[in-house]
């Protein structure tokens, strides 16, 4: 079998990992959630008006201010309904996975036993292995 072949089988079993699945479930109920989507649009909107207000010649300060508050506001408001807290999660628990295949990779690029090498990087790993004393 070949590195690309590998690496598509890899891709595979990536999908059928409980992560992924939580991750592709998370991301389809935060598209289907209508009332968080509005309020993500109205974010946008208020991002689009504040940059045009920041574009003007004459900036009104207070509108800035006002624009700047709002916008803040209605983030915090998604940030916390129920769909993105889930989403944000297993988005969290998806990147952890990867990050832990890419190391293993990176680690097994470098001459490391894939089989033995660590799953994540030791505290203060710089990613660089010539001034490294040890993953071993």
């Amino acid at each position: 079998m070949t590195v690309i072949e590998c690496a598509r089988e890899l891709g595979k079993t990536l999908q059928q990992d409980e992560r992924y699945a939580k991750f592709s479930e998370a991301t389809k109920n935060s598209d289907n959630d209508t009332e968080m989507q509005n309020k993500i649009g109205e974010f946008n909107m208020l991002r689009m008006q504040l940059n045009q207000e920041m574009s003007k010649p004459e900036k009104d300060s207070d509108k800035i201010k006002e624009l700047d508050t709002s916008i803040k506001e209605l983030y915090d408001v998604i940030m916390n309904m129920p769909s993105m807290v889930a989403y944000n999660d297993a988005k969290d628990e998806l990147d952890k996975l990867l990050t832990s295949v890419n190391f293993i990779i990176s680690m097994a690029a470098n001459g490391e036993d894939p089989m033995t090498c660590p799953e994540q990087a030791p505290q203060g790993c710089g990613g660089s292995c010539s001034t490294c004393g040890g993953c071993h």
